[in-house]
C-alpha cells in the first residue's frame, strides 16, 4: 500500500500498503484481494480480535528460535547482513524452510546501548534492507543511532527474502500501462485478462510461496529475528504497511513488545472495500492541498490564482481523458508513452510528500502544454520502481501476493466494480474510477485469503504510539485514531499537516517526542498534537 518513507524525495522508499493491482493508480490502493466474495463497503469493522499465541515456543519451532546470526560485510559501507531461516508453513515447520535477509549497523555511541532498533518502510513489498541501507541507518536522529543496532529484515517474499516472482520487465511493461478506466465491453474485457493474467504468472513461478507470504507470518518471522538477535523484547518503528505489520506482531506477543511506534497507522480492523473507499477519498484530500498550492504559483497548468480545488480537479480529469484517447511522447528509450494509466500514477505518486509537488506542477506542465510525458512517466517508474534498463523491483509481485492473503476481496467481479464506482467517484472525482477498478485484482487470485478484518488490541503490552498525519493521502488519519483505541496501550501523536508518514519529516515536534520515547522509554501524552 506505497508510498515514500522519507528523506523528502521520490527515490525514497514506499511506506504505503498497497492493496490493489499494479495497474495504473492501482497499486496505490488498499484494497486487498482474494478468490473469495465481496465484502460490502458498509460493512461493520471486524468486531474479532486477533489472538495473541502461547508465550512458550513451540519443541518444533525451538532450533528457529535457537539461530545466531553470522554477520558479514555486505553492500555498504558500516552495514552487515546475515540470513536466518524461518518455517515456511509455521502450522508444518518439517515441511521446508525460507531465508530471511537481515542487515545491521551497530549502534555508534556514546551512551549504553539499548538493543536492537527493527524498522520497515512498509508496502507490502518495500524493501526494509534497501531502506536501511539508504536511509534509516544513516538518517535517524543521531541519538537513536548512538543507543540501538539499526536492523531491518526483508519480510518473506520480498526483495532478498525468496522474493515472489511474476512477470518479468517487458510484460510489467504492457500491465502498467492497461486501461483501469474501461469504456466499454472490449476494454473491460481487456483489464480483466490483464488482472488474470498478473495472477496467472504468480501462481506459476511462486506457486509454492504465495501460500506463506501474509503478515502473520511475516511478524512470526519478525519474532524469530528478535530471538536471534538477543533482545527480550522488540523495539520497532513501522511506517505505513509496516503498522500493521508491528501492531499485528503486538496483537501476536503482547508481552514481548518494547517501544513500538506505527507511523502512518492503518485500521486492521476494516472489510477491504472500506479501505479503499477511505484511501481514495485520502488521495483526493491530498490532491486538493497540491492543487491549492499549485494555482497559487505561476505556470500551474491546472489553472491560476483564484481557481479551485474542483475546477482543477476537472481540468487534470479532462488531461487524463485525452490521455486515455491519445497517449503523448515521453522520450521514453523502450518506445513507452504518457497514457492515462501511467499519468494518474505518476501524480498519485507525488501526493505521499508535499516537497514532490514542484516536480510535479513542472511534469504536469511540460504534458499539458508541450505534449512531454517525460516527467510524469518519471514519476510512475519510481513508484513502481522500475529502473532505466527495464527491470522491476519485486515490490509490486509480492504487494499483491501479501494482500491476497490477508483479506477478502473488495470486489469480486467487474458487475460489482461498477455498482461501487458511483461511492468511489464521490470520495474522490479525479481518482475514483480508476481507483474503483483497481480493487479488482485478486478476484482472479489462485491463492484464497487466510486472514480477515481484526481489531488489534495486545492486552498486557507495553505502551505503544500510534502516529496519525490529519492530511495523509494514504493512510487517513482516522486509522490512526482507531488503531490506537483498538489498542489497550496504544497513545495517539497527531501530525497536523501534509503527506504520508510523520516522523523524520520536519516537524521538530514529532521527532522529539519520539525520539524521547525511543530512548528514554517514555511515551507522548495520548492526544499530544504537533
Amino acid at each position: 500500500m506505497d508510498t515514500r518513507r522519507r528523506p523528502r524525495s521520490l527515490r525514497a522508499h514506499r511506506s504505503l500498503r498497497v492493496y490493489g493491482t499494479v495497474i495504473a493508480a492501482a497499486g496505490l490502493l488498499v484494497s486487498a484481494c482474494s478468490t473469495g466474495g465481496s465484502t460490502s463497503s458498509a460493512s461493520p469493522a471486524g468486531s474479532v480480535a486477533l489472538r495473541a499465541l502461547p508465550e512458550a515456543t513451540p519443541s518444533a519451532l525451538a532450533p528457529y528460535y535457537g539461530q545466531r546470526p553470522n554477520w558479514r560485510e555486505c553492500g555498504v559501507a558500516g552495514f552487515e547482513c546475515a540470513t536466518l531461516k524461518a518455517p515456511l508453513d509455521y502450522a508444518e515447520p518439517a515441511e521446508g524452510d525460507i531465508r530471511l535477509a537481515v542487515a545491521r549497523k551497530k549502534a555508534t555511541g556514546p551512551g549504553k546501548r539499548l538493543g536492537s532498533l527493527l524498522v520497515n518502510p512498509g508496502g507490502p513489498g518495500g524493501s526494509a534492507v534497501d531502506y536501511l541501507q539508504a536511509y534509516a541507518g544513516i538518517g535517524y536522529p543521531a541519538t537513536v543511532r548512538a543507543r540501538y543496532d539499526m536492523v531491518a529484515v526483508d519480510p518473506r517474499g520480498v526483495a532478498r527474502s525468496e522474493p515472489v516472482e511474476c512477470l518479468d520487465g517487458r510484460r510489467m511493461d504492457a500491465y502498467t500501462q492497461t486501461d483501469t478506466t474501461p469504456d466499454d465491453a472490449r476494454e473491460t474485457g481487456e483489464l480483466v485478462d490483464a488482472l488474470k493474467g498478473f495472477a496467472e504468472s504468480c501462481g506459476k513461478r511462486s506457486a509454492k510461496l504465495l501460500r506463506h507470504v501474509s503478515t502473520v507470518e511475516a511478524a512470526r518471522d519478525m519474532d524469530l529475528v528478535r530471538a536471534a538477535l538477543g533482545d527480550e523484547k522488540l523495539t520497532y518503528v513501522g511506517a505505513s504497511y509496516g503498522t500493521f505489520l508491528g501492531a499485528t506482531y503486538a496483537g501476536l506477543y503482547p508481552e514481548r513488545v518494547g517501544r513500538l511506534v506505527l507511523d502512518g497507522a492503518m485500521d486492521p480492523s476494516l472489510p477491504a472495500r472500506r479501505m479503499n473507499q477511505d484511501q481514495t477519498a485520502g488521495f483526493e484530500t491530498a490532491f486538493r492541498s497540491f492543487a491549492k498550492d499549485c494555482v497559487g504559483a505561476s505556470g500551474c497548468p491546472l489553472g491560476g490564482a483564484g481557481t479551485s480545488p474542483e475546477q482543477a480537479g476537472k481540468n487534470l480529469k479532462a488531461f487524463f481523458r485525452k490521455l486515455d484517447s491519445t497517449p503523448i511522447d515521453a522520450g521514453d528509450a523502450d518506445g513507452r508513452k504518457l497514457g492515462e494509466a501511467l499519468a494518474t500514477t505518476g501524480v498519485i505518486a507525488a501526493m505521499y510528500d508535499e516537497g514532490a509537488w514542484p516536480q510535479l506542477r513542472e511534469a504536469l506542465a511540460a504534458a499539458m502544454r508541450d505534449k512531454d510525458g517525460a516527467g510524469l512517466l518519471a514519476l510512475s517508474d519510481s513508484y513502481y520502481e522500475r529502473d532505466a534498463d527495464g527491470r522491476y523491483a519485486n515490490l509490486m509481485s509480492a504487494n499483491a501476493a501479501v494482500n491476497c492473503l490477508d483479506l477478502p476481496a473488495a470486489f469480486a467481479s467487474p458487475e460489482e466494480v461498477k455498482k461501487g464506482i458511483p461511492a468511489f467517484e464521490k470520495a474522490s472525482p479525479v481518482f475514483g474510477e480508476g481507483l474503483a477498478w483497481a480493487s479488482l485484482n485478486c478476484a482472479y487470485w489462485p491463492v484464497g485469503p487466510t486472514g480477515e478484518p481484526r481489531r488489534i488490541e495486545a492486552k498486557g503490552s507495553a505502551p505503544i504510539v500510534v502516529v496519525g498525519t490529519t492530511r495523509d493521502p494514504a493512510t487517513p488519519y482516522r486509522w490512526a485514531q482507531a488503531l490506537a483505541t483498538q489498542l489497550a496501550s496504544g497513545t495517539l501523536l497527531t501530525y497536523d499537516g501534509d503527506g504520508h508518514t510523520a516522523y523524520g519529516r520536519g516537524s521538530e515536534c514529532i521527532d522529539t517526542a519520539i525520539n524521547r520515547y525511543l530512548v528514554e522509554g517514555v511515551p507522548p501524552k495520548d492526544g499530544k498534537r504537533c
